[in-house]
């Protein structure tokens, strides 16, 4: 008996038996949705995180405070978290950081701003960041309109600003050359706006337009305290020079810090690359958590889909009676039950498979992800209900088939 025959069979043994098995294929579709939604959704965040970092993730490199607290004990005493990258810290790297690089020098500011331009005004959602000369470069910023900033607006303070494009829709109704020499208020502070950002979208729920860059001599006046960092991020010419670069600035900012030979790194270095590395670390648990969940639905559709198998031979044990007296052999009645408990799955598994894709997109599109289909996870998918028709349907397959042909016949 061919393949397609056995399909065939199959299918007319759903269509006969839908109720049942329309409640198996769900339990199926479940699991299999649990399975490729959360998959789907962790890899279109990655994707968008990894595209937002496209531009600069080759050849950059932050140096930021170490951030593991504590981490052991070094002659009975424990190792702190790093101190703060204080102003005088970060402008003393630019100057002694002997690399062909860009170096760019930026603080944050506020996350809950409100701009305001005569009798408009944005939503108290706006970031307010520090900025020098080097950081729209370096962060792979695009001007639409206007200027950077010159290096004499960012050591004076002066009040100058760059805003994002949502800035310029929510006070001057998308027109960018009208906000370009405008004066706007940040709280009780006016700016006078010199350009306006390329628009960047949104990033993992955060959008990247509803930004305000000042001067970071102002940004330092502002909101500057004695605990405040100061993020300094490193740019090189070539990627191939990376590692050396590192090794460079770990010995220029261990001596601006001060540390003797025998005290370890206060700081660490971060790839912009490393970011989704991390992120990519970090969500492996969820893949577990997910593939698990998955797993344990699956089992309980196993074990209803052999409960149907069994009850559908003794409910057609005549009819495998009828089969074996006309020549049928035990091969063909198994292949044709495991043909059978494969194709529920598999139905199942396509249903789940496409609701899996659909729901894990939409939650991606709502914190601002891309439309992703995982090829990976729908083949995980088919193969995954391929294992479970196959382990499900192999017991009543093998008991169909090794049915007496006669006493089949006198079955009632």
């Amino acid at each position: 008996m061919k393949i397609t025959e056995n399909i065939q069979i199959a299918l007319g043994n759903v269509r006969s038996n839908l109720l049942r098995t329309i409640i198996t294929m769900l339990i199926i579709s479940f699991g299999i949705m649990a399975l490729v939604g959360i998959l789907t959704s962790i890899d279109s965040m990655i994707y968008s995180m990894n595209d937002s970092f496209s531009n600069m993730e080759a050849n950059s490199f932050r140096i930021r405070p170490k951030r593991d607290g504590v981490s052991g004990k070094r002659g009975g005493r424990q190792a702190k978290r790093g101190n703060v990258v204080t102003y005088k810290q970060g402008m003393e790297f630019k100057d002694k950081f002997n690399y062909p690089a860009k170096i760019a020098l930026s603080c944050w500011g506020t996350g809950v701003a409100t701009a305001k331009y005569g009798a408009e005004k944005t939503n108290p959602n706006v970031m307010v960041l520090g900025a020098d000369e080097n950081y729209l470069n370096v962060k792979s910023y695009e001007i639409a309109v206007g200027r950077n900033f010159t290096e004499t607006e960012v050591t004076s303070g002066q009040s100058k600003a760059i805003v994002g494009f949502d800035i310029v829709k929510a006070l001057f109704n998308e027109n960018q050359d009208r906000a370009i020499n405008s004066v706007i208020s940040v709280g009780n502070v006016k700016y006078k706006i010199i350009g306006v950002l390329a628009s960047k979208g949104a990033s993992m729920g955060m959008s990247q337009d509803r930004r305000i860059l000042i001067p970071l001599l102002k940004a330092k006046t502002l909101y500057g305290h004695s605990q405040k960092n100061y993020d300094i991020a490193v740019a090189l010419t070539s990627v191939e020079k990376m590692n050396d670069a590192i090794s460079t600035a770990i010995g220029t900012f261990r001596n601006i810090r001060k540390l003797k030979l025998s005290q370890d790194n206060d700081f660490e270095i971060r790839k912009a690359d490393g970011l989704i590395e991390r992120l990519k670390e970090n969500t492996a648990a969820i893949r577990l958590s997910a593939i698990g969940i998955a797993l344990i639905t699956l089992l309980g559709a196993a074990i209803g889909l052999m409960n149907i198998m069994l009850v559908s031979v003794t409910e057609r044990t005549r009819e495998i009676g009828i089969c074996k007296a006309l020549g049928a052999t035990r091969k063909n009645i198994l292949t044709q039950f495991l043909t059978e408990a494969v194709v529920i799955c598999q139905l199942g598994g396509l249903v789940g498979i496409v609701f899996g894709i659909l729901i894990g997109n939409i939650l991606t599109l709502f914190i601002g992800g891309t439309f992703l289909i995982p090829w990976a996870w729908i083949i995980l998918g088919i193969t995954t209900c391929l294992v479970v028709g196959l382990v499900s349907g192999l017991y009543p397959a093998l008991k169909a088939s090794r049915l007496d042909p006669i006493e089949s016949l006198r079955y009632e």
